[in-house]
């Protein structure tokens, strides 16, 4: 799975799984776009392949810079394509935060190069942080210090993993008026159906 910024249409980043290689067909979550890798180069040497960790900029056919953006997500269309997020569960440790924050909220999420605006739909349980026990369901609300599981929703395509699946992209911060208010890891995420177009 690759993160890109796009630079004209040499997307660019970083191999966080697996293997990328010219031929292979490539899908960018959330738009669903599908392009094939032209060729690839690592600090600007044409390479055959590329694996975790490396920085690299792939050259794609027929992709425009308005087709994928950053924050966006490329991964091989035949095996197991990454997707959008309907809407995931994550427990969330709150760091920062002057008030109490109940379902609604709707913080920034940064993970990985995505930023996008997530709500709380449902705060499901509050938990001790050290020893993990539920210490009450359905709290009203939780707050600083508190850890909890949250069911929520982003407000615009997002492609996020669990985080025992992909580390990378399970991992997160929530930002709020200029300051990281709470991180969190991802538990399971609902994906979205593929969009078949017309």
């Amino acid at each position: 799975v690759y993160k890109i910024g796009g630079v004209g249409t040499v997307p660019v980043g970083r191999v966080e799984t697996g293997v990328i290689k010219p031929g292979l067909k490539a899908t960018f979550a959330p738009s669903g776009v599908e392009a094939v890798v032209k060729s690839l180069e690592v600090h600007h040497a044409e390479v055959d392949e590329a694996g975790p960790g490396d920085n690299v900029g792939f050259h794609c056919k027929n992709v425009t810079s308005q087709d994928i953006r950053r924050g966006d997500v490329a991964s091989d269309s035949d095996n197991n394509p990454a997707a959008g997020t309907s809407s995931f569960e994550a427990q969330v440790i709150v760091m920062n935060h002057p008030g109490q924050i109940s379902n609604g909220y709707s913080p920034v999420l940064d993970c990985h190069t995505a930023h996008v605006c997530c709500t709380f739909k449902n705060i499901k349980e509050k938990m001790d942080r050290k020893t993990g026990k539920v210490i009450e369901q359905n709290p009203a609300f939780v707050k600083q210090g508190d850890a909890c599981i949250v069911e929520m929703i982003p407000l615009k395509p997002l492609c996020v993993e669990a985080f025992t699946n992909f580390p990378p992209l399970g991992r997160f911060a929530l930002r709020d008026m200029k300051q990281t208010v709470a991180v969190g890891v991802i538990k399971s995420v609902v994906k979205e159906e593929p969009r078949k177009d017309e």
